[in-house]
């Protein structure tokens, strides 16, 4: 019987896939096709749960072929970070009309990511002071103990390894190894070697125009390349939103939810005042926040369904080039620096949150300006420090709370909410990475309104 509802199942994931397909087929707008399967993903991953449960065999049989569309598409994105890292950054310099903007583009981007992911932090300590979750106990079951081991040995692993280390880390020392993704670092290692390939561009250009104008071709060729794989890989975006929104509905636990429900509504409470935020720094920008979201939502919507920064750098870059008018070196600057620099989400607020609950117990007054401070400034400096390394959130927070003295066992706790939880956070993330774009295009007098307010500019997997 158990079999029979599994295929029921399937049946009816199938015929919301092809209805997507026929959404394609009469050209509805991308970003409509988009928030169709969003949406869809909800309601179906919610039915599941509530008729078979998170953990029922029919949940989770399910879950493996449906896991098949969702987990195949974040890996196409995958596929393509690597690639899309190394020629957008050295695109991004041949697009650059001398070092001035160079500098302007470069201090711009880190400067927000950063200043922002302090801002960020702040606000996650704020957010557990006014729902009382300073020294706050949580319910610890056999899942949450099991973390909690695993979490005491990754700490023992970075324990020793001080920032100026990771520091150290970040440097290329086989660009190979690197570009096949093999050390933890390797995202921010081929920003480095990128980087040293633009600049050395730069010095060829001056000096002999024509081997420079050669690799600038060569350059923007193999760009068009992998710029045409992102737009075909792009196209199976409604599939994979629906079947990773299918699974993130269907297997999250409703009662762990119910058991952490202030923590929970904190955190949302402190990402949605951060992303109100980034709508004042936009409008202080002269940039319409409604006219934004209505560019942006679609890379945000995969952001939120996917939990992956990385694997929304393709829809990232597109959007801010097509749809929002930012320029090509800001949006490609912004776009990769963001993968693995002062997340506000995953960097900022929640070991900022982690850090505040746990404070007292190691004899901290959260009360005190200076406790404040301290979090803040380790939050903000570990937010870079981190760059890059995997394990994200998780890998954050142990660095903050070895840096402050405090034990890890809070981060084993929230366990259960996780999924939930990091979806917005990832949506963060990635929208501080656009707003970072947006912010040095303006500031270098590059950003392009005309784009903005034209409702035809947008992303789309026919470009």
């Amino acid at each position: 019987m158990e079999t029979v509802t599994v295929l029921l199942v399937l049946a009816v994931f199938i015929a919301v896939l092809y209805g997507l397909w026929t959404m394609q087929k009469k050209h509805v707008a991308f970003s409509k096709r988009v928030f169709t399967g969003l949406g869809a993903g909800v309601v179906f991953g919610a039915v599941l749960q509530l008729l078979f449960g998170a953990e029922g065999t029919v949940t989770s049989q399910a879950m493996e072929w449906i896991s098949l569309v969702g987990t195949g598409y974040v890996r196409f994105l995958q596929m393509l970070i690597m690639p899309l890292v190394f020629v957008s950054i050295i695109r991004a310099f041949t697009k650059i009309e001398g070092t001035k903007n160079l500098g302007k583009i470069s201090a711009t981007v880190l400067t927000t990511l950063l200043a922002t992911t302090a801002v960020a932090a702040l606000l996650g300590i704020l957010s557990v002071m006014l729902f009382n979750l300073d020294g706050a106990e949580f319910v610890q079951g056999a899942a949450e103990a099991a973390r909690i081991q695993e979490l005491q040995e990754s700490q023992q692993q970075v324990a020793d390894l001080t920032i100026a280390d990771q520091l150290v880390n970040f440097i290329p020392t086989n660009f190979f190894e690197d570009l096949a993704g093999l050390r933890d670092t390797s995202v921010i290692s081929v920003v480095i070697f990128s980087a040293f390939v633009g600049m050395a561009y730069l010095g060829v250009r001056r000096k002999d125009p024509e081997n420079g104008e050669m690799f600038e071709r060569i350059i923007g060729s193999v760009y068009a390349i992998v710029m045409r794989i992102v737009t075909l890989v792009l196209r199976l975006a409604p599939y994979g939103i629906f079947a990773l929104m299918t699974r993130a509905l269907a297997t999250s636990s409703f009662q762990a939810l119910i058991n952490l429900a202030v923590f929970v509504i904190a955190s949302y409470a402190a990402i949605i005042v951060m992303f109100l935020l980034h709508m004042l720094i936009l409008a202080a920008m002269k940039v319409n926040p409604v006219q934004y979201l209505k560019k942006a939502w679609p890379v945000l919507g995969f952001a939120f369904s996917s939990r992956s920064s990385a694997g929304a750098l393709p829809l990232n870059i597109e959007t801010q080039r097509h749809a929002l008018g930012v320029d090509d070196a800001s949006a490609n600057f912004a776009g990769t620096f963001g993968l693995s620099i002062g997340q506000n989400g995953c960097a900022g607020i929640y070991p900022a949150m982690l850090a505040a609950i746990v404070a007292p117990s190691v004899g901290m007054d959260l009360f005190d300006p200076m406790t404040i401070l301290t979090i803040v400034a380790v939050v903000t400096i570990s937010s870079f420090g981190v760059a890059g390394v995997g394990g994200g959130a998780t890998f954050a927070a142990l660095i903050v709370l070895g840096t402050l003295g405090m034990p890890v066992t809070i981060v084993g706790l929230v366990i259960s909410v996780e999924p939930i939880i990091d979806m917005a956070r990832t949506m963060l993330n990635v929208n501080d990475s656009i707003l970072a774009g947006v912010v040095s295009s303006r500031r270098i007098g590059e950003f392009d309104d005309a784009v903005l307010n034209d409702e035809s500019a947008i992303v789309s997997s026919d470009m």
